[in-house]
């Protein structure tokens, strides 16, 4: 559905995309997860025909998106990050009004506004002035928006991050319930709880490098890997500078009293690293071993990506 090749983006001397390459199947929600600057958006904006590149090929339904761009355009629907609107304007308003922009027949639009308004859960609210809605209600509006030209393929930018717990669990029960229209999601986030419960194959890029694409099922099978999560009752600084100097640690993870230690051996750490913490002068409070997650995976690909 969408094949992008060596893709490059430059902003004067800054390299925002590095020769990127991935594909994303019909009918699939693809996550393009990174940290804040890592070139997600830069890359939705790109696809989504609102910034030219520097370098590469897109392919979209087979067809080259420089050479056939405009009509291409018509089978994307885009829900921007930070989505703007005419507040005095409420929602039926604003999505008629946006249905004329883009061309669409009104008889069979003012069917459809009441359909989107249903799917995204605001028909109680639709004669309201947008100015007044939440958040979360503004983002939603913003998805009907998108979904106007009935997209083949949906581009989300970060559509959770502002939201809060139960906007956020609406998000994704809208994106999962997408699955079922055979509609391709290309979803950027940051939010790996997120990306983990919709997505079929995740994508990870850092300081605009690609660093796997890979099935959710085949990531958790090449990258799984048990993690030794260890509380201490006070600071365990002096206990991590001295678990550091182990050859058969690769990292540590520190949060607060609580520290996730990951291995390169693990038959090894199991045999040795209850050994090693009674060496420590300080008082251990809890000890358990547990899979990874997908955060887990994301943490160590971006550390080994900045050692580098």
């Amino acid at each position: 559905m969408i094949k992008v090749v060596g893709l490059k983006k430059s902003y004067g001397r800054l390299e925002a995309l590095k020769s990127i390459s991935f594909e994303v199947e019909k009918g699939s929600v693809f996550g393009f997860i990174g940290l804040n600057g890592a070139g997600k958006t830069t890359t939705m904006n790109i696809l989504t025909g609102l910034i030219r590149f520097n370098g590469g090929k897109i392919f979209i339904k087979g067809k080259d998106f420089l050479k056939n761009k405009q009509e291409l355009i018509r089978t994307i629907g885009y829900l921007p990050e930070t989505p703007t609107f005419y507040n005095y304007m409420n929602a039926y308003e604003y999505l008629n009004f946006i249905a004329r922009i883009i061309g669409c027949d009104l008889k069979k639009t003012r069917k459809s506004v009441g359909k989107l308004l249903e799917m995204i859960k605001l028909t109680k609210h639709g004669k309201r002035r947008i100015g007044g809605y939440s958040r979360g209600m503004k983002q939603r509006l913003a998805l009907a928006v998108a979904f106007m030209n009935s997209p083949e393929i949906l581009f989300l930018d970060e559509p959770a991050s502002a939201l809060d717990p139960e906007g956020r669990v609406e998000m994704l029960e809208l994106i999962e319930s997408l699955k079922d229209d055979k509609i391709t999601i290309f979803l950027s986030t940051h939010i790996l709880n997120d990306a983990e419960r919709v997505c079929d194959k995740i994508c990870i890029i850092d300081e605009g490098k690609i660093l796997l694409t890979k099935n959710l099922s085949q990531l958790y099978e090449t990258y799984i890997q048990p993690i030794f999560d260890v509380e201490f009752e006070e600071d365990p600084e002096e206990a991590v500078n001295s678990l550091k100097k182990l050859s058969w640690i690769e990292s540590i993870k520190e949060n607060g009293r609580r520290i996730s230690i990951y291995v390169k051996d693990i038959d090894h750490a199991k045999k040795e690293i209850l050994k090693e913490i009674s060496k420590l002068n300080t008082n251990v409070t809890s000890y358990q071993i547990r899979k990874s997650t997908l955060e887990d995976i994301f943490m160590r690909m971006v550390s080994k990506n900045e050692i580098i």
